[in-house]
């Protein structure tokens, strides 16, 4: 049977044209820096955004998690929102891999502000632990494809500049705030010390996602993605997906975000939704009536082949893409309104 799935952007299957990108890239051995094709893209991320490296890994996950590391030190304190994706759904890895502890800030939708990061500095206290790294997430997943206000960022980096902190971006979705908020990647690179941008999301790719910064600090990456067991060999054929999507897949993702905001304004019509967070990207979120459980919708939806993903009790999230066209975006609109419960 097939499915309508809105559960992820990471459900996309490669385009016929990427694959064949794929089939002809030029690959050697990753490790002793030989792929021509991971090179290349190394080179054009990191110029996208200004910056004088990049290391690409197997997921985002990972890049993160290299990022907190580099920045850290064990016993040092991360500041990020409480519901950001390297604090939630990334395993524990700051305390596993870093053994650094996390001071977590309740934002706006996953958007923290300068005050907040102001006020959460830990002052030099023996009893506490060094304030060393500010973690942003842009779009914010858990904020339902939220994005921040740049001039607030630019704040949040006076702030990092007062105290001697990091700023790292998670920008797994970067390219889909960047379509939204107009700012370039440049202006993105020249704030935070390291971003990590995935491929395999909204771009379309199968797998990847890169780390840029400075050259000394991608050299310190890439030692830890060795420890991390993230090292590759021939990752050229991945790669070559990566350069396509750059090339070809940034553009289109203004379709995703039309269907997302047609779907927003289509439940906000529904009797069965409590509140639904205004869809700025491709992620949208919503809550449902008191009697109506995550697995009441979610059954009644995946009978008419429909498939979504609970995100906390009574939230349900759903996610346009690549693969999801707009005569099934039609055939979505409809099922939504005919759902009763």
């Amino acid at each position: 049977m097939s499915y309508i799935d809105l559960r992820s952007d990471t459900f996309t299957k490669p385009t016929k044209p990427m694959l064949e990108a794929m089939f002809k890239a030029e690959v050697g051995d990753d490790v002793f820096g030989e792929d021509p094709t991971v090179n290349q893209l190394e080179e054009k991320i990191a110029g996208i955004f200004g910056k004088e490296a990049a290391i690409y890994c197997p997921s985002g996950t990972q890049t993160n998690q290299i990022a907190i590391n580099v920045h850290t030190k064990p016993a040092d304190e991360v500041i990020c929102d409480t519901d950001s994706h390297v604090y939630r759904f990334e395993g524990g890895g700051i305390a596993f891999n870093s053994l650094a502890s996390v001071r977590l800030v309740q934002g706006d939708r996953g958007r923290i502000t300068a005050k907040q990061v102001y006020d959460n500095v830990n002052p030099f206290d023996i009893h506490k632990p060094k304030s060393s790294l500010v973690s942003l997430e842009n779009t914010s997943n858990k904020g339902g494809g939220s994005c921040y206000d740049f001039q607030e960022i630019l704040k949040i980096k006076e702030v990092c500049n007062e105290f001697n902190l990091r700023l790292h971006l998670d920008g797994a979705r970067i390219f889909n705030a960047l379509r939204v908020t107009k700012e370039t990647p440049r202006q993105y690179g020249e704030v935070f010390d390291s971003i990590s941008i995935c491929f395999s999301k909204g771009l379309g790719t199968p797998v990847g996602s890169a780390l840029v910064g400075s050259k000394n600090f991608i050299d310190r990456a890439r030692h830890v993605r060795k420890l991390f067991g993230g090292a590759m060999r021939q990752a050229g054929y991945l790669a070559a997906a990566c350069i396509y999507a750059l090339d070809n897949h940034i553009e289109r993702l203004d379709d995703d975000h039309h269907r997302a905001k047609a779907i927003c304004d289509k439940l906000k019509q529904q009797s069965y939704i409590d509140h639904v967070f205004e869809a700025e990207t491709n992620i949208l979120i919503f809550k449902l009536k008191d009697g109506i459980t995550n697995e009441i919708f979610l059954s009644a939806l995946e009978k008419q082949n429909i498939k979504a993903i609970g995100f906390g009790p009574q939230h349900i999230r759903m996610v346009t893409h690549l693969d999801f066209t707009e005569e099934m975006l039609e055939q979505t609109l409809s099922v939504l309104d005919k759902l009763r419960f």
